[in-house]
């Protein structure tokens, strides 16, 4: 069932719609931690506008996106390569 939500980032308010309660917890979390980042960059960049804030905001958050990925990906790679060893030596060792 959609829950229509309010979650506010930099000082805005959007009006959106969760379609469950878990996405619901998503968004306030990622707003809570969109949040905290921004005033992490609003002190150390003093000056900047809200625009020029959210966009390194963008940046670091998909630069952790990314860096996540790529070790996820990485993690897959050495568990199937675990996987093959564990058969070749229950192959050789029967």
């Amino acid at each position: 069932m959609d829950q229509k939500i309010s979650i506010k980032i930099a000082g805005r308010t959007f009006n959106l719609t969760a379609a469950s309660p878990e996405l619901e917890e998503l968004y306030r979390q990622a707003a809570d931690a969109i949040n905290n980042r921004f005033a992490a960059f609003t002190r150390s960049h003093p000056g900047r506008t809200v625009n020029d804030i959210m966009s390194l905001v963008a940046l670091n958050e998909t630069v952790v996106r990314l860096s996540t990925q790529r070790e996820l990906e990485h993690r897959k790679e050495a568990e199937k390569q675990l996987g093959a060893n564990l058969e070749r030596y229950l192959k050789d060792n029967q």
